[in-house]
């Protein structure tokens, strides 16, 4: 790998700050033909790419079996998502004849066709990794999930009298004829496509049984088990249960086998299982809504009527069934998906459940972050440690409990804070933090919640939250019209001595107690006057009729963030040209800002190394000879889902982390804020981060020029490469032991 720069002093903070004071260069306009029009990788075929790097950690063998099953029931949810979202956007533009391009330059029908050709190839590989390769392997393990025509007569016949007891009663089969309108089938629901007919007749009659949502899925049906013990149960106590061996019945499969009892008199001729997705992305009318609130329920009820823009369908249906389905769901042949195997893998989850921890990674401990920790192993003065020094936090190796969630538990509890400010764009079922400020309105602080209820596919989620908090005598609000607010800020202000002083949280993360075990993210607390100035400006905007735009700590979006980035950009190559110190360095989620992208380019073809670890979309083109020769690109996968986003300019000493990603989204229509990360010790903590991740000795995906992705899992010496967040987690551990 490239060195990230020639060489590295370790310049004073406030002498790095100074240079970006200085005038710039003033950036070069480009003629059209500065940069070639082929320089991006499409973003559809980059997220599916993304989904393929998913799937391929559930085909490695060396990954623990359970694990591979979730990374099944992930890559399934993935692409639900894709498609009720983005391929819906798309199928939409194409329907209203709208000309945009995408920015390489394909038509919305032309990148539906590609998603179309390289859906059809990732679903194969994943129907055929359960059944040929995860499925075999569980049964192995003791673990089975078997069809019908696969039990034993005791098993069958404690599963009649479950069906009989707990299915049928809600079971509804509705018949398709010119008395019978065809039925709604709503998004992402499992239904049986039966046909009928009279004994002995030939006509045969179309009718559909949907399967309950409501009752598990996987049916456990255990072989030693008496009859009645097991049947109907997705999981028990733990302390009842023996999960040495496990041996389970799809829902739909007792169904099936029981479609006689729905239709007596009458013979089954077939039936066949299918799945319709639909449209779920909102659009609320925001300037026109009188009551925000009212207006997303609304278009929440109406989100199940969205047009259908997938329908996965048994490998074998009959012809003359799925030409029925297809009419009358108005579904074209593109958006067709014959698979073999179970439809909606996401149902993996539930094997994951089971207490097998042979068959997983290893279990872990978050560590208390060291400047948390007192000697007497009791929880610290979160104000008297800040007052001292701030705190870098890196979940999950840092626990999120005992840092940022016990930050805003004592601020709620100590007599002399005054207000509590904070964003909530996800949090969980049961949160520890909502609890918090609750707790804190009803003590007789001000307390103010953003609420972004907007959050898509936690939108009823978060009104629950804001009519809780509301209640209890929170301010509160639900941001700007026409933004999301996507940043991650609490602000605590606390009378002291001195006086009011104020102490922050900016982070990369969402204040999810649950998803900071699994997400890998970074939170910075601190009590730095010009951080708290600058979030006090902020929620001012939020909460009110501000219209700050300058800050002293902070790139907020859509202000002035992209612009802030590429005068970053811009200094690195400048710095460049002039033979000085510089490297840009970038870690996202996604990176697709066609503006960002081309600054990048230009930074390389004056020299800059650009390095960019992204998880999932990449419209990048690395190594492109004379435009993009000095810019690398890798993406790591793992246990946990790489979260934080943070931003190195070398030539100027700074890193940046917080919410925001390198996508037209972020930059254009949320309010994100990055923060700079102040301090030596600080900056050598994520400093030493991306070293790590950026080494040749760690597994990670590579990005070719032709937007290929290429696997390295061995050193040139065919020696196994380091797994990067074990590696992490082992670092963690040791600073907890010492």
């Amino acid at each position: 790998m490239s060195e990230l720069v020639a060489t590295r002093t370790d310049q004073p903070q406030r002498k790095a700050r100074s240079a970006l004071l200085e005038p710039l260069e003033a950036p070069r306009t480009p003629t059209p033909s500065d940069l070639p029009p082929d320089r991006y990788i499409n973003r559809e075929k980059s997220w599916l790419d993304f989904n393929s790097r998913v799937l391929a950690l559930a085909e490695d063998v060396s990954t623990p079996l359970l694990e591979r099953a979730k990374f099944l029931a992930i890559f399934a949810s993935n692409l639900d998502e894709f498609y009720m979202v983005r391929v819906a956007g798309l199928m939409r533009r194409h329907a209203t004849r709208l000309a945009v391009r995408s920015a390489d330059g394909l038509t919305a029908r032309e990148q539906l066709d590609l998603i179309s050709r390289t859906t059809a190839e990732l679903t194969a590989r994943h129907s055929r990794c359960f059944t040929d390769e995860v499925a075999p392997s569980l049964a192995h393990a003791g673990i089975t999930v078997k069809l019908w025509q696969e039990l034993g007569d005791p098993q069958r016949e404690r599963l009649r009298d479950y069906f009989h007891e707990q299915i049928f009663p809600v079971l509804t089969p509705l018949a398709v004829d010119p008395a019978h309108p065809f039925p709604y089938i709503s998004g992402l629901s499992l239904n049986l496509a039966v046909a009928v007919r009279e004994p002995g007749g030939d006509a045969q009659r179309f009718a559909r049984v949907k399967v309950p949502q409501n009752v598990p899925r996987l049916i456990r049906v255990d072989v030693d088990e008496p009859a009645g013990d097991r049947a109907g149960t997705e999981a028990a106590p733990r302390h009842a249960q023996d999960d040495t061996t496990a041996c389970f019945v799809p829902l739909e499969e007792v169904i099936a086998a029981h479609l006689g009892q729905l239709f007596p008199g009458m013979e089954v001729a077939d039936s066949h299982l299918f799945r319709v997705t639909r449209n779920a992305d909102l659009e609320v009318e925001e300037d026109e809504a009188e009551d925000l609130l009212q207006a997303l329920e609304r278009e929440l009820a109406r989100r199940r009527f969205g047009p259908a823009v997938r329908l996965e369908v048994d490998d074998d249906i009959d012809d003359d069934l799925l030409s029925l389905l297809m009419r009358e769901l108005e579904i074209s042949d593109r958006e067709v998906h014959r698979v073999r195997g179970p439809l909606d893998m996401s149902v993996l989850w539930a094997l994951y459940d089971l207490d097998r921890p042979e068959l997983k990674d290893p279990p872990r401990v978050p560590i208390t972050h060291p400047r948390l920790l007192t000697d007497e192993g009791e929880p610290p003065d979160f104000f008297s440690v800040l007052r001292e020094v701030d705190v870098l936090v890196h979940h999950p190796y840092d626990s999120f409990t005992t840092s940022v969630q016990r930050f805003i538990e004592q601020a709620a509890a100590d007599p002399n804070v005054l207000a509590i400010k904070q964003t909530l764009y996800r949090t969980s079922g049961d949160s520890p933090i909502v609890d918090a400020l609750v707790a804190a309105a009803e003590a007789g602080k001000q307390v103010v919640v953003l609420v972004e209820i907007k959050a898509r596919f936690d939108e009823s989620a978060n009104i629950r939250w804001a009519r809780e908090l509301e209640r209890a005598g929170c301010h509160v609000v639900y941001g700007l019209i026409g933004l999301k607010t996507h940043c991650k800020i609490c602000l605590v202000v606390r009378q002291e001595r001195g006086g009011l002083r104020r102490y922050c949280h900016v982070g990369t993360g969402n204040y999810n107690p649950k998803t900071a075990r699994l997400y890998e993210d970074l939170g910075l607390l601190t009590a730095d006057p010009d951080v708290g100035a600058d979030l006090t400006d902020l929620f001012n905007v939020l909460t009110g009729y501000s219209r700050q735009t300058e800050y002293r700590s902070l790139l907020v979006a859509p202000q002035h963030m992209r612009d802030g980035i590429i005068q970053r950009i811009e200094a690195e190559a400048a710095a460049a040209r002039e033979g000085r110190e510089c490297g840009i360095r970038v870690k996202v989620n996604s990176l697709v800002d066609e503006k960002i992208i081309d600054a990048l380019y230009r930074a390389s073809r004056d020299g800059v190394p650009v390095h960019c670890l992204v998880r999932g979309i990449c419209a990048l083109r690395p190594g492109v000879p004379g435009l993009s020769e000095t810019v690398h690109v890798r993406s790591i996968l793992g246990r946990f889902l790489e979260h934080s986003r943070v931003l190195e300019f070398a030539s100027v000493g700074e890193f940046w982390i917080g919410s925001a990603d390198m996508m037209h989204r972020n930059l254009d229509r949320r309010i994100e804020a990055l923060v700079r990360v102040p301090h030596t010790e600080r900056q050598a903590t994520v400093r030493g981060m991306l070293d790590h991740a950026f080494s040749d000795q760690v597994e990670a995906w590579t990005l070719a020029a032709d937007g290929r992705w290429e696997r390295q899992t061995t050193s040139a010496d065919d020696e196994r490469l380091s797994d990067y967040q074990a590696d992490l987690m082992a670092q963690a551990y040791e600073r907890g032991r010492r």
